[in-house]
């Protein structure tokens, strides 16, 4: 907490906070730890503008990989499932996307390396990115704030909001896993 709220004081830490999610999903990293860095750091919106700046950013620099990456490598590497999971993507460009990052695997660098392989359009990556995010960042938000609470007085805790949000993120979750895999049988 106290480096958080430390470096959320320095006028280029926004930047640096964003910027740093571009290493860190190479190295996989657990983006959660960032966005509740930039949440208490930066407060709700300014954290909440870090974290989609930084994933953002580090989702289009693992698309760009991709790009370089041939398809037939990428095929190799994914394996028996690679065509079907192909099929889905073009197929449902967005939908598909924000399925895909719903889901806990493959990690997400490897999600935008094959999109980019794919050559999936780069809107389409992006913008199933950034919706695929929302509620993954939502609970971050509410997670992070809930904490920053905790520690400025513990009473005033909302154990109902932190567990209707688990529920609400499995939930959507659970919807996006099995719409992707209905899809991919299809």
């Amino acid at each position: 907490m106290a480096f958080a709220r430390a470096i959320g004081d320095a006028p280029w830490a926004p930047f640096a906070v964003a910027a740093a999610y571009i290493p860190a999903a190479f190295v996989l990293f657990p983006r959660p730890l960032l966005t509740l860095l930039a949440v208490v750091a930066f407060g709700l919106w300014l954290g909440f503008a870090c974290t989609v700046a930084g994933v953002l950013a580090a989702a289009l620099a693992s698309y760009y990989v991709g790009r370089r990456v041939s398809e037939r490598t990428v095929r190799r590497l994914a394996g028996a499932k690679f065509e079907r999971i192909c099929r889905v993507v073009r197929e449902h460009g967005i939908a598909a996307i924000f399925a895909a990052n719903m889901l806990p695997t493959p990690p997400f660098v490897v999600q935008g390396i094959m999109a980019g392989a794919i050559r999936v359009k780069v809107w389409q990556y992006a913008l199933g990115t950034f919706l695929s995010l929302l509620p993954g960042l939502a609970a971050a938000m509410v997670f992070g704030h809930q904490i920053v609470t905790a520690f400025d007085d513990s009473t005033k805790v909302s154990y109902a909001l932190i567990g209707g949000t688990l529920l609400a993120l499995l939930a959507i979750g659970v919807v996006s896993g099995r719409w992707f895999s209905r899809q991919a049988r299809g």
